[in-house]
């Protein structure tokens, strides 16, 4: 089964609530990366859907994802689990992160940590594949998240 743990750190210029506020959007985050699809707020800043979309090798990858906030300290972090099935390629994905935010004297340090998993057809692409993929996902919000809050 392919996991790892992803842990990254960003300084930006703005403050923690201008942060917080852009970080919680989550339409907007969807924006942020390729592979996020449709989302649904069922309640703010406690259970949400998305759809993850994507190609892995002979693979295209569509699950429904299941968001759960699992710990919220308002305005300053937030914990989340998704979990997600693909029934065609037989494949389950989670992942488990969290986001804090730092006040700094120039802005913001902006914290994300946690852990994914992919079990299933897809996991049959390897490790190297998949943890190759993961930190493109990564490094496609991080450039977001710099062009937004400034870094």
């Amino acid at each position: 089964m392919p996991s790892s743990d992803f842990e990254r750190s960003l300084e930006v210029g703005k403050s923690a609530p201008d942060c917080w506020s852009v970080l919680t959007d989550v339409e907007r985050l969807a924006g942020w990366v390729s592979v996020v699809g449709e989302v649904s707020e069922r309640a703010h800043l406690q259970s949400y859907t998305a759809v993850l979309v994507d190609q892995f090798g002979p693979f295209k990858l569509k699950a429904n994802l299941d968001i759960q906030v699992t710990d919220l300290d308002e305005g300053n972090s937030i914990s989340f689990k998704a979990r997600g099935e693909d029934s065609q390629v037989s494949t389950n994905i989670t992942v488990e992160g969290s986001l804090a935010l730092e006040p700094t004297e120039n802005g913001t340090t902006i914290h994300v940590e946690g852990r994914w998993s992919v079990v299933g057809t897809v996991a049959t692409m390897g490790s190297g594949t998949i943890r190759k993929k993961a930190d493109a996902i990564m490094e496609e919000f991080f450039d977001a998240v710099a062009k937004e809050l400034g870094s």
